[in-house]
């Protein structure tokens, strides 16, 4: 029997052009790793697709958890990097990832195995 499927699936969506496909269609949205507000800009390498709602997820974290943290100097480095399943171009998972003197860690989980 196979494993039972937690959310959606997007493991068909193999290549960049199926999910920005999605995201014309309102399916997905952007997702900026780096934020903006931290410096972050609106290319390939910090944009990743999510279904909607998993920015918000992020954003809440970077504004409300990461952005005082580093406001009161706990930390000065971030990173936020996706986790992947299969060919699939949409992440199962995003690590956000504050430190340096202080650590702050969070996986936020999108679909797929990051939900078993």
């Amino acid at each position: 029997m196979p494993p039972q499927q937690n959310g959606p699936d997007f493991s068909l969506i193999d290549s960049l052009a199926k999910a920005e496909d999605l995201f014309r269609r309102g399916d997905l949205e952007k997702l900026f790793l780096m934020p903006p507000a931290f410096g972050g800009v609106d290319n390939p390498q910090n944009v990743v697709f999510v279904p909607i709602g998993i920015a918000a997820v992020k954003s809440d974290i970077d504004e409300n958890i990461i952005k005082p943290l580093a406001d009161q100097r706990k930390i000065t480095q971030y990173s936020a990097v996706p986790k992947y399943q299969g060919a699939s171009f949409i992440p199962v998972a995003i690590k956000v990832t504050a430190s340096n003197p202080g650590e702050f860690t969070t996986l936020i989980k999108v679909w797929g195995n990051a939900l078993q």
